[in-house]
């Protein structure tokens, strides 16, 4: 059963008398522990109707280039399978996803469609509600307490949020029970691109294609289950205590995964639950509290890109240094090619652009050090974001748009006050050194540089 609070109407239609109940999977990309799947197919099951599931495959998603969609299309691929072994056909148009979600909901009796915070996905879920003629259902399905059970408004800090989700923690931490269709809509003749080549997919797509695919890093809900069961295996114990040393690999490596929707963060959680491990509260508290309060912050903050959606107290003190003279100051060019004085920012920036990800420490160092060398916050904030929407598999997403303005102070308090920075809370080399062998980092990094340049394009 679907917790009726993870489930929205988003129009008033009756239902229609069609020929199918229509998933629209835009950003639950996979055929299992998706709560907007199984409301569909129990819908249809009451119906005696098939599921035909949808994805509209556009070329215009904002800053998204032949890295992310790589990722994408083979987890597509994979979720294509999942479903037809469950009986469904999963149609793939290339296409604004608003597009084909009308086209195919003519024949749908409704439609059901998961969740996304960003404006665009919001933007994508009101077309088709408006323009359809059967009910549009959205059903939350990538985060474990839906945003608006855990606060009904944006949150301060993780301080003021971790208290409201855990007291509805026991209400949704609870397993997913799948249903099988009733009838399968395999037989069912649609239009679908031919997603079996990858590459020969990509290189018909109009995108950027000069940022290329992290060699070896593989998308699809079976690699993410892999990597979760290796990290509990092999690192969860010593998550808390390692997970902030760069040169140590004890960290999940699952956020790309999550922000494609190939796996729940529910079924994590509940793997994850299941342990007596040291490391399960600090990953719990990674995976459910602060990865939700990013969902806050954008879903309530429509300026969540900008300084006017930080803090008062962060715009104040960050314009009120604005002015100061910077020792280093450095554009986007020089910070894009990882052409600063700093032997450890710039390694951050050059693992990023190889492998699609920054280790979390020094993503904080990498924001921090952007907003001291640019020549104003808001010039920083726009680097920042270009360059870990760029190069980052997980960019684009909720936590990257709010890892960014932490680094300007929000979700933080205030702290003693620098030049530059303010009140805004500062880090340095030393600090680094201080925590971690930050010269072996240098020196791991560069090592995956040379192979990389070894192995060739």
């Amino acid at each position: 059963m679907i917790q009726p609070t993870r489930v929205k109407a988003l129009n008033s239609r009756p239902m229609a008398r069609g020929a199918y109940v229509l998933c629209w999977m835009q950003a639950s990309v996979r055929g299992e522990y998706n709560h907007a799947l199984e409301y569909a197919i129990q819908e249809a099951n009451d119906l005696r109707q098939p599921v035909v599931a949808y994805f509209g495959l556009t070329e215009d998603f904002p800053e998204a280039n032949a890295r992310h969609y790589h990722f994408l299309v083979e987890g597509l691929r994979e979720a294509r399978s999942a479903l037809e072994r469950r009986g469904i056909t999963l149609v793939i148009r290339k296409e604004l996803p608003p597009g084909g979600a009308m086209e195919l909901a003519r024949d749908a009796s409704l439609v059901v469609v998961d969740r996304g915070y960003l404006p665009i996905q919001k933007d994508w879920r009101e077309q088709v509600a408006q323009a359809v003629e059967c009910p549009v259902i959205q059903v939350e399905s990538d985060v474990v307490v839906p945003i608006e059970e855990a606060s009904p408004k944006e949150e301060y800090s993780a301080a003021t949020l971790r208290p409201k989700i855990h007291r509805r923690l026991d209400d949704y931490l609870r397993p997913l029970e799948e249903s099988e269709p009733a009838v399968d809509s395999l037989g069912l003749e649609f239009e679908s691109l031919d997603i079996a080549d990858v590459s020969q997919v990509l290189s018909a797509l109009d995108i950027d294609q000069t940022v290329r695919r992290v060699p070896g890093l593989t998308g699809g809900t079976a690699e993410a289950k892999r990597r979760l069961e290796e990290f509990i295996s092999n690192k969860l114990d010593h998550y808390n205590e390692l997970r902030n040393d760069p040169t140590k690999d004890y960290l999940s490596g699952l956020s790309p995964y999550l922000h494609f929707g190939q796996i729940s963060p529910l079924y994590m959680a509940l793997q994850v639950m299941a342990l007596d491990s040291p490391g399960k509260e600090a990953y719990l508290e990674e995976l459910i509290i602060r990865r939700e309060l990013s969902m806050n912050f954008v879903h309530y903050n429509a300026r969540f890109r900008s300084l006017e959606g930080l803090p008062e107290w962060c715009r104040k003190t960050l314009m009120e240094h604005e002015s100061d003279p910077r020792e280093y100051l450095y554009g986007l060019e020089e910070f894009e090619s990882a052409d600063t004085h700093d032997p450890y920012w710039n390694a951050a920036q050059k693992e990023m652009v190889l492998t699609g990800k920054m280790h979390g420490y020094m993503r904080m160092y990498w924001g921090k050090k952007i907003l001291e060398w640019s020549e104003s916050p808001s010039e920083a904030m726009r680097i920042a974001l270009c360059l870990n929407n760029k190069y980052e598999l997980d960019g684009r997403d909720p936590n990257g748009f709010t890892g960014v303005a932490w680094c300007l102070g929000k979700h933080d308090r205030p702290w003693g006050e620098r030049t530059v920075f303010g009140k805004i809370r500062y880090m340095s080399a030393n600090g680094l050194r201080r925590k971690f062998d930050a010269d072996g980092y240098v020196r791991k990094v560069e090592s995956l540089v040379g192979a990389s340049q070894d192995s060739g394009p």
